[in-house]
């Protein structure tokens, strides 16, 4: 059996999950999040538990058996908590700010660059140390607007300049120079 598709998912205090067909329902006190069911894997819902179990021993059944696990543990875990996920961004002249329902960065180029906010996520700018907070309950999503900001101008290797993790370290390269 998949040692994390045998974990059990404790149900928290104000948190409802329903199992309806092949989607299953996570409502909480900061929205509601759905997640279908993949064919094969079956859900039960008891004593503010949720348990997953799978019809046979395939390989794929096996890999889905704890991917299920995991998506509705994180949809539990966003609705009660939250997902964040913070970038800085490093470089002289590079700022962004939020401008309505969207963000606009100064990134060095000749334009500034409008990214749109999806719906369900949340952006915060400091504007005086360039750091970005993205908040949001599904945490695929948050995830994703993380990874499309920081592509709008990935941290150069030579002078570390651009838009990166809060946690990410920065291989720095040695220049031309160097080599002699």
């Amino acid at each position: 059996m998949s040692r994390i598709g045998r974990k059990e998912i404790p149900v928290p205090k104000g948190v409802e999950i329903k199992h309806d067909g092949n989607v299953v329902t996570v409502k909480g006190p900061k929205g509601t999040l759905t997640t279908a069911v993949v064919p094969g894997i079956g859900v039960t819902i008891e004593n503010n538990v949720v348990q997953f179990t799978r019809s046979n021993d395939e390989g794929r059944s096996r890999a889905f058996h704890g991917l299920m696990r995991a998506l509705v543990a994180n949809n539990v875990r966003g609705v009660t908590d939250g997902f964040k996920r913070e970038l800085d961004i490093v470089g002289v002249g590079y700022r962004a700010e939020v401008k309505g329902k969207e963000v606009v960065f100064a990134l060095g180029y000749s334009h500034p660059v409008r990214f749109p906010i999806p719906e369900g996520i949340d952006i915060a700018v400091e504007p005086k140390t360039n750091h970005i907070t993205i908040t949001g309950i599904d945490k695929q999503k948050v995830g994703q607007t993380a990874a499309e900001i920081r592509s709008l101008r990935e941290p150069d290797p030579y002078k570390g300049k651009g838009i990166k993790y809060s946690d990410e370290v920065i291989r720095r390269k040695a220049g031309k120079a160097a080599g002699k």
